[in-house]
């Protein structure tokens, strides 16, 4: 699967925002694009903070090897592929979207787009201790827009299997073009209303 791209032709991609929110990126302060706030521990350090950070450092690590012209998740900016995208990762994390409006947005001038399963951080942040190998094996596939359903996982000697919601990490310019209004549930999880026009 070639999921790298470079030049100019328009693309259109999906990103979650909350009213007059900037374009995201990398979120220092939750550890990644797409983790949740922990509880600190006594000691002033969060766990999953840690975690979360040493699963985007192997990330780095294994571009900067075999995948230098992929755009760096450091310096990058997280969106969906589509429409459908966004709302299936809505539907898995109604709790990191609630509140949120689901924006279109379309690119301008040069830009370095890559597609992969958004499913694979998930898989990282899971509660588990990876070897050095497995890591590697892991970052190597999400690189190369391996789908996770495809690779077999397993997570407490269970299978771990997940449809796919693919994330374009992107670098360069896009303009936001709001959608029809939503109305977003009181409550996480619950199914939104679509406004028809």
């Amino acid at each position: 699967m070639d999921n790298l791209l470079r030049g100019a032709a328009p693309l259109e991609l999906y990103v979650w925002l909350e009213p007059e929110e900037s374009l995201p990126g990398w979120d220092f302060q939750s550890g990644g694009p797409h983790a949740e706030p922990r509880t600190v521990f006594p000691s002033g350090i969060n766990p999953q903070l840690v975690h979360n950070y040493f699963a985007e450092y192997n990330l780095e690590f294994f571009r900067q090897r075999s995948f230098e012209r992929y755009p760096s998740r450091l310096h990058a900016q997280f969106l969906f592929a589509t429409r459908t995208d966004a709302e299936n990762y809505r539907n898995k994390h109604p709790g990191r979207v609630f509140g949120k409006l689901l924006t279109r947005v379309t690119t301008r001038g040069a830009y370095t787009c890559s597609y992969h399963d958004a499913n694979w951080i998930d898989y990282l942040h899971l509660p588990h201790n990876l070897d050095l190998d497995t890591l590697g094996e892991i970052s190597r596939a999400y690189w190369a827009g391996t789908l996770v359903e495809e690779a077999g996982l397993t997570f407490m000697d269970q299978p771990w299997r997940e449809p796919p919601v693919i994330e374009a990490v992107f670098q360069g310019s896009l303009v936001p073009e709001p959608l029809p209004a939503r109305a977003i549930g009181l409550l996480p999880g619950f199914e939104p209303y679509l406004a028809r026009n």
